[in-house]
């Protein structure tokens, strides 16, 4: 699974929820962290919102992606991995 984590430099949520994703290294995906100050169109979409963690969905036909659920700041690291392999076990059942 292809993870995209629209964030900025600054940013203690996002630098925190950058963390939690890293120590999940043990699950099977990839994050991509994205700036959101480096193109408009990230900037003007996610200025208010961030950080925004979405997962990649690449079909044949086209790749798009899809929000995932916004969690708390002060989620546990625990809370995090049960998101994740949330959508890990549906991409695996399919």
């Amino acid at each position: 699974m292809e993870l995209v984590l629209y964030s900025k430099p600054g940013c203690h949520l996002c630098e925190g929820l950058a963390e939690k994703l890293a120590a999940l290294g043990h699950l099977d995906f990839t994050l991509e962290v994205r700036d959101i100050t480096s193109r408009p169109d990230w900037f003007a979409a996610y200025q208010y919102e961030i950080p925004v963690l979405c997962r990649r969905i690449i079909t044949a036909a086209d790749s798009r992606e899809e929000p995932l659920p916004r969690l708390s700041p002060r989620a546990p690291v625990a809370q995090v991995e049960r998101l994740i392999q949330k959508y890990l076990d549906a991409d695996t059942a399919q």
